[in-house]
């Protein structure tokens, strides 16, 4: 069957005299619901066409962005909302507090920081067609700090009957209040955006994902190469403007092409991690996980996954690096490889030879070298390893079993993070230490639970970068989940194009075209 494609533009000859960037993204667009999912491509896609009410900038700075202001009462409870003039949807109706208390549930209970804000929320309401009250059951900005987190599932605005739309059921009303506008989507094969000419842009200079959204050019068209080498040579023959995700071992091509340039948009870049499963042998035993976090080494890992030094660096922060929670306890045991520490422990806890069954994503290669490189090292210090490979949709499905590894379970898989994902102890998924509610490996840990729920009430920056410590101390210690490094991706674009936004989401306003 032929794939759905929505079209929406004017005509062919007025398309071809607008100034257009051709940009091949890093993954196909098929699911257009920014809260249904953490895939990136569609986080991407919702920037395009919806705005959020906060933003946070270049210096992680929350800041108002549908907002013109919020208001905090005297007991630090309740914070009130108002939005700026001149916010209107696509369809030329105006954006109402209705609209943005509808978008604002729907996200929460979709997020794992937004549920975190829902369990202190004493209610959410509209005070009148430009103002909202988030009222808290105690004294915290954790609703500001949830509303403004750039990544994930980011609290994008809807009006109100695609808010009322269920997660899980497609929507196919793609109106926003963004600066761009859907033009045509060909789900998995081509999305085409206009510029919306009704958007206001606030008045400040773009910074981070915060300011003004100023679009200079017309129309934006995303298409999809799956051959890395088919994208290179469409941006060397100048039939597209930019490769967002360019491969590592291509670069060769287009370095000193002074038709090309090369740059990394985001600031933080990916955080790359390995999870244990806590409800099977063997790493029910803690010696036996912390004998596998001495044998595993950052470097190997990264030097097989990703190469070039420039694009990568050891980061033994659960939160990420570059970022403001950053911490190196624990380096120990995360950074460097000691197999005799590893031999040693595995001595001492009496590991018997229970098979560690490690996933392998054979199909993505920016989680494919990880396992084996952890396969190896395991090895090394005395496990016995089975590195079973699959696709990922097979790892994505086969993380969810509690089964014993030798009936369909697992005992360690890896993925990456953008590092805005995973920056602190609540927005962080893997950081939930709550055994059966917990993300995939159900550690149940109620001491880490007891300070992740301190942090989510602490305001004070030094309290909750105390906190943030502790809770490293604590879940470095029971390996709760395992840094492996961070990593960049370099984007490589026309030298007609200037004036990217460093920013954690590849974005398109600020962005000018020459001819």
């Amino acid at each position: 069957m032929a794939a759905t494609i929505v079209a929406l533009t004017a005509s062919t000859g007025a398309a071809q005299a607008e100034t257009t960037i051709k940009a091949v993204m890093h993954s196909p667009l098929r699911l257009t619901d920014p809260h249904a999912t953490t895939a990136y491509i569609t986080t991407w896609h919702g920037y395009m066409i919806y705005d959020t009410l906060l933003a946070t900038d270049a210096d992680n700075a929350i800041k108002p962005q549908m907002l013109e202001r919020w208001d905090v009462s005297a007991d630090g409870k309740t914070y009130t909302l108002t939005l700026r003039d001149g916010l209107m949807w696509h369809d030329g109706k105006p954006v109402t507090a209705e609209d943005c208390v509808a978008s604002i549930n729907r996200w929460a209970k979709n997020d794992g920081m937004g549920r975190a804000v829902l369990k202190l929320v004493d209610k959410i309401e509209v005070v009148d067609a430009k103002s909202m009250r988030i009222v808290m059951k105690e004294p915290t900005d954790l609703a500001l700090r949830a509303l403004a987190k750039p990544t994930g599932t980011a609290a994008f605005m809807m009006p109100k009957r695609v808010a009322d739309i269920p997660v899980g059921q497609p929507i196919t009303d793609m109106t926003g209040s963004g600066p761009f506008k859907v033009a045509e989507f060909n789900p998995g094969v081509k999305t085409v955006y206009l510029k919306n000419t009704a958007y206001k842009p606030r008045s400040e200079p773009a910074s981070g994902l915060a300011g003004g959204k100023v679009v200079n050019v017309d129309r934006v068209e995303w298409d999809v190469m799956p051959d890395a080498m088919t994208a290179a040579n469409a941006l060397l023959g100048d039939e597209v403007d930019m490769v967002e995700q360019f491969p590592y071992d291509l670069l060769p091509m287009v370095e000193g092409n002074a038709d090309l340039k090369e740059t990394v948009i985001s600031p933080v870049g990916y955080y790359v991690m390995y999870r244990f499963n806590f409800t099977q042998p063997p790493f029910n035993n803690k010696k036996i996980r912390q004998a596998a976090m001495y044998a595993v080494g950052q470097e190997p890992v990264m030097q097989a996954l990703v190469g070039n030094p420039k694009y990568w660096k050891t980061c033994a922060s659960l939160w990420g690096c570059d970022t403001p929670f950053e911490s190196k306890i624990g380096a120990e045991m995360t950074v460097k490889s000691d197999i005799p520490k590893a031999q040693a422990l595995l001595k001492e806890a009496g590991y018997d030879g229970t098979p560690v069954v490690i996933m392998q994503a054979s199909d993505l290669p920016t989680i494919r070298a990880q396992p084996v490189v952890i396969a190896e090292a395991l090895r090394r210090a005395g496990f016995k390893v089975d590195l079973v490979a699959m696709d990922w949709q097979t790892v994505a499905t086969r993380r969810t079993s509690k089964a014993p590894a030798a009936q369909g379970g697992w005992n360690i898989h890896n993925t990456n993070w953008y590092a805005t994902d995973i920056m602190d102890p609540i927005r962080s998924a893997p950081a939930a230490a709550n055994g059966d509610q917990a993300w995939f490996g159900w550690p149940d840990f109620p001491e880490i639970e007891k300070l992740r729920a301190q942090f989510a009430l602490a305001s004070d920056p030094a309290e909750q970068k105390r906190l943030a410590e502790e809770v490293q101390r604590v879940a470095i210690d029971e390996g709760l989940y395992v840094p492996l490094g961070q990593m960049s991706v370099p984007t490589v674009y026309s030298n007609k194009l200037s004036g990217w936004v460093r920013a954690p989401a590849t974005t398109f306003w600020n962005v000018k075209k020459a001819p």
